[in-house]
């Protein structure tokens, strides 16, 4: 397979076909087998300048994209309205479902995407129809075919992401954890490599644990078949994507067969990361929103938008005049169309549906019957969306329970105990001893450097939460935890104001909220993330 002369983290197509179309084990498509990402050094030597989704030197940004900022009155208004659906949320599938639909094209709140994805994916259902299973397989071994292979990719998934920075980080632990377990899940499936990248984007967002069953449900529900061996599925949705594109822009499909450009050589990182190593960070986000929640189609309808203001016009087409020039213009999206609100916008426009995709689906399946025989992986149905999900296999309302997993008593002496509702009284306290401390931490009164690297059980805990949670879990913050432990001991000793907080220690929306009249225990920081230091404890 030829090797791309780019080293920029961008897959190479080239030879990529032949590895396609092979049944066996290998799932290796392009340079160095799926390099995701250029096997770039990390310097840790001098801090740099994080944005706010957690990239350093704004390696996710595109130039001249900037991501739209919502006003805080207008976030916390989408905050409240999300915390009420997801303390419903069958009542919302069921009766308001084109409701929730909006709110995920408007996009989710920072503060509770990973929440959401949970929800949305059903991955909150199978975590609570399967409780202790992923700690039984991340106590396995693993394949060591497998283990080896995921080792060897860790580096590359977002190298320039705090979490995944760390050459055996906290980030690049659990990403290994996750992919590891579902080897031993699913090993007639294996590992592919671009579980890791979708894996990573989760990760994120919330704990290990939830990022696996969300990762279970993206292979099983909403890309069967993407992920095993001989990629037969991604082929037939090339083939599908290219019909669609026939009905969308007969220019820019006349102009692809032209020079006999097969869906399979642009298409395939698109689809197989979800475009998340393809679109400006604002962009992917809310692409997943809406992909998490409608399904496949939404990855169709990127994909045509993109091929459509790429290809769409006879003076687009003459500026690529051979199938180099219209790789190298389908690698180089102009910023213009990557934008979150035109990209988001052309998207929800654009009028391609399950139906539609369904019917090429069976159309490409006799075709490739016709061509190919018989399919040498068959893959379950493909879920159209969260509704669909849950219709398949109704939740009972005990696996929607949120759980906390410590609950705390506010500190002696604070006003909120007298305030508090009676029946609030008997709630579970804290798993942990408190300690007794008549003044802050001198660690909090002192600027805190970045957390070391974690060790490798450092983030098996999972994150949960209840309607009368203390903060909200925001997925990057991990690194600056300290300071959120600092934000909460100043809420904990008199001021009511967590917005102010995660402003003034830069965070990217309130992940620390005060609810509800309790108070914030410090213990909660450090016994959800095992923090080495041992100053983290109550007021």
């Amino acid at each position: 397979m030829a090797k791309s002369d780019r080293d920029d983290g961008a897959l190479d197509f080239r030879g990529r076909e032949e590895k396609l179309t092979g049944n066996g084990s290998t799932r290796s498509f392009g340079s160095d087998a799926l390099t995701l990402g250029s096997d770039y050094g990390t310097d840790t030597s001098e801090e740099k300048e994080v944005d706010k989704y957690g990239f350093t030197g704004g390696a996710q940004e595109h130039p001249g994209i900037h991501a739209e900022e919502i006003p805080m009155e207008v976030l916390r208004h989408r905050e409240s309205k999300w915390l009420e659906m997801l303390n419903s949320w069958d009542k919302w599938m069921a009766k308001k479902h084109k409701k929730v639909k909006d709110r995920c094209q408007k996009g989710i709140p920072p503060s509770l995407r990973g929440r959401a994805w949970l929800y949305l994916t059903g991955g909150k259902v199978k975590e609570e129809q399967n409780r202790g299973k992923f700690q039984e397989l991340d106590n396995q071994p693993g394949d060591p075919k497998w283990v080896d292979v995921i080792e060897k990719d860790l580096h590359r998934q977002f190298p320039f992401h705090e979490m995944f920075s760390a050459k055996g980080g906290h980030g690049q632990q659990d990403l290994f954890r996750v992919l590891k377990a579902y080897t031993l899940h699913r090993p007639e499936e294996g590992y592919c490599q671009a579980q890791a990248p979708v894996a990573a984007v989760l990760l994120m967002h919330m704990p290990a644990e939830d990022a696996f069953w969300v990762l279970v449900q993206i292979c099983e529900k909403y890309l069967p078949g993407y992920y095993s061996s001989g990629l037969e599925a991604i082929q037939l949705d090339g083939e599908i994507l290219d019909a669609l594109l026939r009905r969308v822009s007969p220019i820019a499909h006349r102009h692809l067969k032209q020079h006999k450009l097969e869906p399979i050589l642009y298409m395939t990182e698109w689809f197989m990361c979800a475009f998340s190593r393809t679109l400006p960070w604002a962009s992917v986000l809310r692409v997943w929103d809406m992909f998490l929640c409608e399904g496949v189609k939404i990855l169709f309808r990127v994909g045509l938008v993109l091929l459509k203001c790429l290809l769409g016009s006879r003076e687009k087409v003459k500026a690529c005049s051979g199938l180099y020039e219209t790789m190298e213009h389908l690698r180089a999206i102009p910023p213009q169309y990557m934008h979150e609100s035109f990209l988001v916008q052309e998207t929800i426009e654009l009028s391609v549906s399950e139906k539609d995709i369904e019917k090429e689906h069976l159309a490409q399946l006799r075709r490739w019957k016709e061509t190919h025989g018989d399919l040498y992986h068959k893959s379950p149905p493909r879920m159209h969306g969260a509704k669909a999900v849950m219709a398949a296999e109704p939740p009972g309302r005990q696996y929607l329970r949120q759980r906390p997993t410590i609950i705390v008593e506010p500190p002696e002496g604070d006003d909120a105990r007298d305030t508090r509702k009676p029946k609030r009284e008997n709630r579970k306290k804290s798993v942990l001893p408190p300690r007794e401390t008549d003044n802050a931490p001198p660690f909090l009164l002192e600027p805190s450097p970045l957390l070391q690297p974690m060790s490798v059980h450092a983030s098996k805990e999972s994150v949960s939460s209840t309607e009368h949670d203390t903060y909200l879990y925001h997925g990057w913050m991990t690194s600056t935890m300290l300071d959120c432990g600092r934000a909460c001991w100043s809420m904990s000793t008199g001021s009511r104001r967590m917005e102010e907080a995660a402003t003034v220690f830069g965070l990217d929306s309130t992940v620390l909220r005060y609810r509800n009249d309790s108070s914030i225990d410090i213990e909660m920081i450090g016994s959800r993330w095992n923090l080495s230091c041992p100053d983290l404890t109550r007021g």
